[in-house]
């Protein structure tokens, strides 16, 4: 029998995000167990760390690896960046011969194609930050006065703006060639629901969303 011992990662600024919250992640690994796992299955632990993703010494975490390691279970947990946001550390684990890790919002990843994921969100992760302090440099020469409250504001603003474009640039991936071959904005909106692809907000999609996404990669 298959079997799995589930983590999850929240923190207090975790749960006011869509998908990153306890009750996406706990969606996320309900859809893998329902559509994608191997049946029979066996649930053998759940383990649950409050604490940042930079943080690698998670006790929860490491009582789950010890299980997995002990038991030969794969450790299933529902986005990569609940595990880490280092790719050193997700590098390290995908080494460990005894460690078997499922992504459910992956289900069909094997080990080479989540190392290559965790690359290029660290790598944007990166482009966001200095995009967000390039901003704030041109606000700043233009007089932009920037401060306490105002600068956190600020900040929170620009990081927002820019995780939303670049979230745009790869689901305009998907559209741009749809466009081309002439379907509608509600067609493309269903190919992406059909697709499993959600929103930036974690919902479906619509014609008008569809339409504001290319707008704001133009």
């Amino acid at each position: 029998m298959l079997r799995y011992v589930i983590y999850t990662r929240v923190s207090t600024e975790d749960q006011g995000k869509s998908g990153l919250g306890l009750e996406a992640q706990e969606r996320d690994i309900r859809i893998f167990l329902d559509r994608f796992s191997a049946v029979p299955y066996e649930i053998i632990g759940r383990f649950q760390d409050v604490d940042s993703g930079a943080n690698n010494g998670r006790p929860e975490l490491n009582k789950a690896l010890a299980l997995v390691r002990k038991t030969g279970a794969e450790l299933l947990i529902a986005k990569l960046d609940r595990l880490s946001r280092k790719v050193s550390f997700i590098a390290t684990l995908m080494d460990d011969p005894k460690v078997k890790l499922r992504v459910a919002q992956m289900p069909q990843a094997d080990k080479f194609q989540l190392h290559i994921y965790a690359a290029l969100a660290e790598q944007e992760r990166t482009f966001i930050s200095e995009r967000t302090k390039a901003a704030l440099r041109v606000a700043k020469e233009r007089g932009v006065k920037l401060g306490g409250m105002r600068d956190a504001t600020m900040k929170r603003n620009v990081a927002i703006q820019a995780k939303a474009d670049a979230e745009a640039a790869k689901v305009m991936k998907l559209i741009a060639p749809m466009r081309e071959a002439g379907a509608s904005l509600s067609q493309i909106a269903r190919t992406l629901d059909e697709m499993e692809i959600a929103t930036s907000r974690g919902g479906k999609w619509t014609a008008m969303q569809v339409s504001r996404v290319a707008r704001r990669t133009v």
